[in-house]
């Protein structure tokens, strides 16, 4: 099970779930406190802005990134909730978290994962160049870009309220 927040909800999430791994995706990964209920070689950190194209003064996702995100999605044992968060825990998390669901449940349809993720949160806004990214490693073939359309942007807010995705 997978549980998004933002760094603000990091602490309460992870006691609250259980979570055994984190994945930070955010500017500044070093102002990220783990929590000491989880271990260190469980807490991946990807450093990037919240930008879908390059600009002076930020770093824009890569494939580099995506595939650690992957990487590390993959070599989680499950037996445990994973919390993914990013700083205000709209738009990097749900876009990290989509691509998560996407890896673990690789026939799973991507609108149907989509929908989930909007029902669950109706302020997530996946980074559209985190989900091309990772459309394209996952050989996706555009699809879930389209369930990104379909899914529609999400109300505006400063922050956003954890919440779950189930893997299956």
């Amino acid at each position: 099970m997978l549980h998004v927040c933002s760094l603000a909800a990091l602490p309460d999430t992870v006691r609250a779930t259980g979570a055994s791994h984190i994945l930070t995706v955010m500017a500044n990964v070093a102002q990220v406190q783990r929590p000491q209920s989880v271990l260190e070689a469980n807490h991946l950190r990807v450093q990037m802005d919240d930008i879908t194209e390059a600009m002076d003064g930020f770093v824009a996702p890569t494939e580099s990134h995506v595939e650690k995100v992957l990487t590390f999605v993959r070599g989680w044992d499950r037996r445990a909730p994973m919390v993914i968060h990013c700083y205000a825990g709209i738009s990097r998390s749900t876009a990290s978290a989509f691509t998560a669901v996407c890896a673990l449940n690789p026939h799973r349809d991507e609108m149907a994962i989509a929908r989930l993720i909007r029902e669950a949160s109706p302020i997530a806004a996946p980074n559209r160049l985190i989900v091309s990214l990772a459309d394209k490693a996952l050989g996706r073939e555009g699809r879930m870009l389209r369930a990104l359309d379909a899914m529609g942007p999400g109300s505006m807010t400063v922050e956003g309220r954890p919440f779950r995705l189930d893997l299956e």
